[in-house]
């Protein structure tokens, strides 16, 4: 079954998923500064910031036209 999802639709959810990626940044930083910091909480959430970056791109990839050459 697949589900066509129309642009206006994954322009929303990109910006979802970059304010997530922003808040988990600014997050990160204000963890760091603290002490003492919470190493594992912090390794968890860059790696959900690198998911969220892979999400961001595929989205984005979706977003351009194709181009033949």
């Amino acid at each position: 079954m697949t589900i066509i999802i129309g642009t206006s639709e994954l322009r929303a959810k990109l910006e979802e998923l970059r304010a997530e990626h922003r808040d988990l940044d600014l997050a990160i930083q204000s963890l760091a500064t603290t002490s003492p910091f919470n190493q594992l909480e912090i390794q968890r959430m860059k790696k959900r910031k690198l998911i969220l970056k892979d999400q961001i791109i595929k989205l984005e990839s979706q977003l351009l036209p194709d181009i033949i050459a």
